[in-house]
């Protein structure tokens, strides 16, 4: 899986946002805890306002806030609001892939792989990812030390 700068931006903005909630944050507060550049961060907080997860705030004490509790945001909402679905084949979804002769059966694989990622992005809130606390099922994917091996 590939996580774009952008993708990776958004998600950090939503843990500083869910550490500090519900407090109102400032863009340039969230770049400097975070040191990512401000104007490329306005831009995914854009998107993140733009799918609801987030409001900004006008004025002198003006910044943004998530819309919902952490808890209730998950890792995935945040990816797709900003890249899109969370697993694509040659730019459509898995289950729109189509493929015939020994690849026949490769569409029921890219429906698994995107099962697995959702299983895990899916399941995990911002609040999670603040505090530490992983589901057990995710924090078992990364037990055995090859989970930590590049490959």
């Amino acid at each position: 899986m590939h996580i774009s700068a952008r993708g990776d931006y958004a998600v950090r903005a939503s843990l500083g946002l869910a550490a500090a909630y519900p407090a109102v944050v400032s863009a340039a507060g969230l770049a400097d805890e975070q040191e990512m550049p401000r104007k490329f961060l306005e831009a995914v907080l854009g998107d993140l306002r733009r799918a609801g997860l987030v409001r900004g705030q006008r004025g002198v004490d003006g910044g943004y806030v998530l819309t919902r509790q952490p808890s209730e945001i998950m890792v995935g909402d945040v990816l797709r609001a900003v890249d899109g679905p969370l697993a694509e084949v040659r730019g459509v979804r898995p289950e729109e892939a189509m493929y015939s002769g020994t690849a026949e059966h490769l569409q029921q694989l890219w429906v698994a792989v995107r099962a697995a990622v959702r299983n895990v992005l899916d399941e995990v809130s911002l609040a999670d990812v603040v505090r530490g606390r992983m589901p057990a099922h995710v924090r078992r994917l990364t037990t055995p030390p090859q989970a930590w091996q590049p490959r």
